[in-house]
């Protein structure tokens, strides 16, 4: 195994969620050094920075950043607004729509931290932890959207114009459901124990199990025929 200061590098946006989680272990599969990236932005569920701090120590990443900004200013989401979180909503209208739950531009403000910091790092590589259940309500997790952020990012950083140097925005979960996410996860030594997904925790950090992301969290355990092991106020 080769030393870690001679693997390629790889910026990684880590929530500290079931997905996030695992497309660590993707990345670390892959070969590559990775340089973790997790937001304070002002989200109502910032347990979900704990998780990620705890999801990067286990993984013994390379580096972690949590980067504080706060797109509370704006509002416009449930998630950093007084909007209330949509609770015990059946399945099929969790697919329907832009959900309220949906951050203005969130994944472009994230993505273009990456790439900022990909750049310096000389990394070629920025992963991103969207999958089919989210890009069917939100505009961002599309692959639409990856695809042209990525022909974007190699236009607009000196290492792609003067060094011919490209980044790639990987997104291998984008096709997958949660029960997938999670069987892959598990084959390869996930710990979900670590991790948090609920969008309106209790104030002890014991995720809710009625918002949309607790319902599709559980829905994805049960069909792969698993326990979710963290802590529900309801389930």
């Amino acid at each position: 195994m080769h030393p870690p200061d001679t693997l390629p590098r790889a910026v990684l946006l880590l929530s500290g969620g079931l997905d996030s989680t695992t497309l660590l272990a993707i990345a670390a599969r892959d070969g590559f050094a990775i340089h973790a990236l997790t937001f304070q932005y002002g989200q109502r569920h910032a347990v979900e920075v704990d998780a990620a701090r705890r999801v990067a120590t286990d993984a013994r990443v390379a580096e972690h950043v949590v980067c504080d900004i706060d797109v509370r200013v704006f509002g416009g989401s449930a998630l950093t607004s007084d909007l209330a979180v949509p609770k015990d909503r059946d399945l099929s209208a969790v697919r329907a729509g832009i959900p309220v739950t949906y951050v203005p531009a969130r994944n472009t403000i994230f993505l273009s931290y990456a790439l900022a910091w990909a750049e310096v790092l000389d990394a070629r590589a920025i992963y991103l932890g969207v999958n089919a259940l989210d890009y069917s309500g939100y505009p961002d997790c599309r692959p639409e959207f990856i695809a042209a952020f990525e022909r974007m990012a190699n236009l607009a950083t000196k290492a792609a114009v003067e060094n011919g140097r490209s980044i790639a925005i990987r997104a291998p979960l984008i096709d997958l459901s949660k029960a997938e996410i999670v069987r892959l996860g598990i084959s390869l030594g996930v710990d979900y124990a670590l991790t948090t997904s609920c969008y309106d925790p209790l104030p002890a950090g014991i995720a809710c199990g009625r918002c949309d992301a607790c319902l599709l969290r559980l829905k994805g355990f049960a069909e792969a025929g698993r326990q979710d092991p963290i802590r529900y106020a309801t389930a």
